[in-house]
């Protein structure tokens, strides 16, 4: 997939009694949308995630990348660290933006799959879990799906688990999840690649497959509600 034209809009979502920060990337046709779930520590800035959204724009579709977080619960969890483990709240953050999704005029009439990457693919999943008619598909990058437990065998959308063939815990706790999610499932484990992906070209197959993923299970926009389809 080739870096896209898209158009970018920053905007606030309130979400649960706070204001979040999100990053909506708009191609000029859209395939579906895609929700970025962060990671311990990480936010709408991660290059990682940044370079990951720019493809899955260029294959046609729309990206919100969110602050889980406040500022002030950033400062926060920098010092204490407490917040990027509180699955629940994270969980609760991303079903709520997800819930605007539905709502918004930027991603109306989109199917939506979520995009998880370490602690954030557990909320993720929680989301997919108590959200079945919203979420379509799910991609968890390097995740923790350990952490979403007892949601897993409710989790019915087609979920990809990439992980990097260096990261053998990880890819032990995606292999166990596996056997739990109740739908579709595959695990792709990515060569010679660690925890971040930083590796060469690692990252670069990761997006590949997301967006394989998302273009697969992911319903066109209706050319009426903003989709253009030659």
């Amino acid at each position: 997939m080739s870096a896209p034209s898209a158009t970018h809009r920053s905007v606030q979502i309130q979400a649960l009694g706070v204001v979040l920060e999100a990053d909506v990337g708009i191609p000029h046709t859209r395939y579906g949308a895609v929700l970025f779930a962060h990671g311990s520590g990480s936010g709408r800035h991660s290059p990682r995630n940044r370079y990951v959204a720019d493809q899955l724009n260029g294959a046609g579709l729309v990206t919100v990348l969110a602050d889980l977080l406040t500022r002030d619960e950033e400062l926060h969890d920098l010092r204490t660290a407490a917040l990027r483990f509180d699955i629940g709240l994270l969980a609760a953050r991303v079903t709520a933006v997800a819930d605007w999704m539905v709502h918004s005029e930027l991603t109306t009439g989109a199917e939506i799959g979520l995009f998880g990457a370490s602690t954030g693919a557990a909320a993720a999943l929680i989301c997919a879990a108590t959200r079945p008619s919203t979420v379509r598909a799910v991609v968890s990058r390097g995740g923790r799906p350990d952490l979403a437990d007892a949601h897993l065998p409710a989790v019915r959308q087609p979920t990809l688990l990439i992980v990097g063939e260096r990261d053998p815990v990880v890819v032990e706790l995606n292999r166990r999840a596996a056997r739990t999610l109740a739908g579709e499932t595959r695990l792709e484990i990515i060569p010679g690649a660690t925890h971040l992906f930083e590796e060469p070209g690692a990252l670069e197959l990761v997006a590949g497959l997301a967006g394989s993923w998302f273009l697969r299970h992911l319903q066109p926009v209706p050319a009426d509600d903003g989709g253009h389809h030659d």
